[in-house]
């Protein structure tokens, strides 16, 4: 992956989704991910959902459950556990990447390999957004995959707007050892939320 970013240049406008400074800042990280400062995934990676999470603010035993059970997809590392040092970097799932093709198909048979035999036995709630998704073909036969969903009270997609609720669930799922509990009691309002369980994908 860092290979194929160096070839590209860091990346330019319609790979990154930036311009101006922005693009600048990202070109340079991207070039710059295997010697690069790093930070704990829990801190690297930012936005809506991550900011009503506040990692920083879990307590003892959230932060243990965190560091045991919460693993990020990104287009640059596949797979982050909470505590992985991560460098600097901006890149979709989304995006074709010289050599590499479509990065969601790259990671998507060595992501689902590693779930599978990771995961197995195990209760696996997937908040992941659809890009997210798309490089992970779940196997809910080996473990007992959960996914809840938010949406309008008529029943309607929420998409961007529901990065807070997403965000404080998985905060109260951290808060609270107890997954079925959590999502008996959460209330997303004015959102509403529901919980599949696909018996397969």
């Amino acid at each position: 992956m860092a290979d194929a970013l160096a070839a590209a240049g860091g990346g330019d406008e319609r790979l990154l989704g930036a311009r101006g400074d922005l693009l600048d800042r990202a070109r340079r990280a991207n070039r710059s991910v295997t010697d690069g400062p790093t930070l704990p995934a829990w801190q690297r990676f930012t936005g809506v959902v991550w900011d009503h999470l506040a990692p920083a603010d879990l307590d003892g035993p959230a932060f243990e459950r965190a560091e045991e059970s919460v693993l990020v997809v990104s287009a640059l590392t596949g797979l982050s556990a909470w505590s992985d040092p991560v460098p600097d970097f901006r890149l979709k799932l989304s995006v074709s990447l010289g050599s590499l093709g479509r990065l969601d198909r790259y990671w998507r048979e060595p992501l689902s390999a590693l779930f599978d035999d990771q995961l197995a036995g195990h209760t696996v709630v997937d908040l992941l957004p659809n890009e997210h998704r798309a490089a992970w073909m779940p196997s809910p036969g080996r473990y007992d995959l959960i996914r809840p969903v938010l949406s309008t009270p008529d029943g309607k997609p929420v998409g961007h707007g529901g990065k807070a609720a997403k965000g404080l669930l998985a905060r109260a799922l951290l808060d609270d050892d107890d997954v079925d509990r959590v999502l008996a009691t959460f209330d997303p309002a004015p959102l509403r939320l529901t919980v599949e369980r696909p018996d397969h994908v």
